[in-house]
């Protein structure tokens, strides 16, 4: 798999990924903890050198199965993977919470869940928009790094405008950002923008919470404690991380419309993911998986040739004629 340099530290990771959140809760549907293990090892194998997860996802569970992942590979003598976590969302989502004291409480759990004495990389999780210009949350981070209790910290954005103010912060080493086929509007300013200053950029949500997979229908009914079956309007997060912010019935019309330009031998799963992969400035795309096959398959999708240009101003037609009016405005 290609190599990428994962931002202003400097370190090399597998330009897919693994995205965690699926591994933690029952946000996605329960996963056990040997599926998880299995599926963690089989990214790893498909050459996945990068793990992202949270201290909210399945209120620290994710972050244990990691951690036992770890202790695994460290028995065996197995080189380890970037491993990155967030922090915030445990909270009231007011600013005065993101306080020095609450970020060493947090990531003390966080590196007792992990295994870990210094964590590789922390973001903040989608943190209240006045943070961003807050000096003293990011003087918190520096003496963390000076600490070592981090390598090097980063940002979750909910939007562009978030993206580029972070970008401002000098000992910033990546930002985390919806980019897909339904949510161009990244490519207009912050990617420019992170690939000027050195920026990493980690591509989340790259298969718009499974619709990019092709494998729903409108009849397709989710379990209730799945968050594409409770949170479709905001009603608990953001409703732009469930299915990128997309009517789901105009998602699937968009679905019909990209099937035809999948690759011969591709899934339209591993065309969505090859068309980030072909964004040039994106370090990482951290795509979830709940078993070993699905992580292969998502680690294949490297293997695939860039697309042609004729592909990428179709998959940009699709976006305009069905999906901007939705969301290019909102994020």
């Amino acid at each position: 798999m290609e190599n990428r340099t994962l931002g202003r530290d400097g370190k090399h990771v597998g330009v897919i990924g693994t995205g965690a959140w699926q591994l933690g809760g029952a946000d996605w549907g329960r996963v056990s903890e040997k599926d998880a293990l299995d599926t963690l090892s089989a990214a790893l194998e498909s050459g996945a050198t990068f793990i992202d997860t949270a201290d909210e996802y399945g209120d620290g569970r994710s972050e244990q199965v990691i951690g036992a992942f770890l202790r695994s590979l460290a028995r065996s003598g197995a080189p380890r993977p970037v491993v990155a976590t967030k922090m915030g969302r445990r909270v009231e989502q007011a600013p005065e919470n993101y306080t020095a004291a609450n970020f060493r409480a947090w990531l003390d759990r966080s590196r007792r869940n992990l295994g870990v004495e210094r964590i590789d990389l922390v973001q903040l999780h989608c943190p209240p928009h006045q943070v961003y210009t807050d000096d003293v949350v990011f003087d918190a981070l520096d003496a963390l790094v000076e600490d070592e209790v981090i390598a090097a910290y980063g940002v979750s954005v909910r939007t562009c405008e978030q993206a580029l103010i972070a970008m401002r912060r000098p000992r910033l080493t990546t930002i985390q950002i919806v980019l897909n086929m339904f949510r161009l509007k990244p490519l207009e300013q912050v990617l420019p923008a992170a690939a000027r200053s050195g920026v990493g950029v980690i591509a989340r949500v790259p298969l718009a919470s499974g619709l990019l997979s092709g494998r729903y229908t409108a009849s397709t009914v989710f379990e209730a404690s799945d968050h594409r079956s409770y949170n479709r309007h905001g009603a608990s997060f953001d409703v732009g991380e469930t299915f990128s912010g997309v009517d789901f019935a105009t998602g699937l019309e968009a679905v019909d419309r990209l099937r035809p330009m999948v690759p011969p031998g591709a899934t339209l799963a591993q065309f969505a993911l090859r068309w980030i992969v072909d964004q040039e400035a994106v370090s990482v795309v951290i795509p979830g998986a709940r078993t070993a096959a699905q992580a292969r398959a998502n680690a294949a999708a490297a293997a695939l040739a860039p697309l042609s240009e004729t592909t990428l101003r179709a998959v940009r037609s699709v976006y305009d004629e069905l999906v901007r009016e939705q969301v290019h405005h909102r994020w």
